[in-house]
């Protein structure tokens, strides 16, 4: 009987032992996570009026031909790259901050802090 008691007793024991170890790992893998993701910068993003304007500006230069739809399709990113080229800035085919800052396309407040 008393060996039966102890042997529970140790399989007890040793089971805590386990999920306190699992608890450990996970919690430092989730503090891992987030700091990581801390440190990300925020993306910048043109807004549907700045897509709207820079296809204006593509069309008038020649360097697109569809609608000023406010989308960046691929003919808008085609564009993008051809006026990116030749206003020998870099070759990205996004509308980030730099190439809406060659077209003059105006930046919102949150655009300028990036």
């Amino acid at each position: 009987m008393k060996k039966i008691i102890l042997t529970v007793l140790s399989i007890l024991c040793a089971f805590s032992i386990v999920v306190s170890a699992q608890n450990t790992n996970s919690s430092t893998t989730r503090k891992t996570v987030q700091n990581s993701n801390s440190k990300r910068k925020p993306i910048f993003r043109a807004n549907k009026d700045q897509v709207k304007q820079a296809q204006a500006i593509l069309k008038q230069r020649g360097f697109y031909a569809g609608e000023q739809s406010g989308k960046l399709d691929p003919d808008t990113r085609s564009g993008l790259k051809k006026y990116q080229e030749a206003e020998k800035i870099t070759v990205t085919g996004t509308l980030n901050k730099v190439t809406l800052e060659k077209m003059g396309v105006a930046l919102t407040d949150t655009q300028k802090t990036m």
